[in-house]
């Protein structure tokens, strides 16, 4: 399957739409798409997964990257997670203790509670 990745602005957060399968083959576009948006003055990023079937180590890895990478300009990087499927991702991985996670992109934007067993 295809990745699908659409950018707007919401506030003054950035919104990236990922859609379709993150995985070793699709990744390194997401990757490049995050690297372009915090290179183009991107600081408060969400990225939403609202639509992504199958997310992959390496799809995490990149993940990880662009929070460090945002963390390193004093940027924030949330995490729009709302499939019980791609959350247990993170809880397996203990990610869901290292990013934001929220159930929509409005909460998100809000900076409302993260979803349950955040500690971040």
């Amino acid at each position: 399957m295809e990745l699908s990745l659409s950018t707007h602005d919401f506030g003054d957060h950035t919104v990236l739409e990922v859609g379709g399968e993150v995985d070793v083959y699709t990744a390194p576009r997401l990757r490049e798409r995050l690297i372009e948006l915090v290179e183009a003055g991107a600081r408060h990023v969400v990225v939403d997964l609202s639509r992504v079937e199958f997310l992959d180590s390496t799809g995490l890895g990149v993940l990880v990257g662009a929070l460090k990478r945002l963390r390193a300009v004093n940027g924030t990087l949330k995490l729009v997670c709302a499939h019980e499927r791609l959350l247990k991702i993170f809880r397996i991985t203990a990610l869901d203790r290292v990013f934001a996670l929220y159930d929509s992109v409005d909460a998100a934007v809000a900076g409302g509670v993260a979803t349950p067993d955040q500690t971040t």
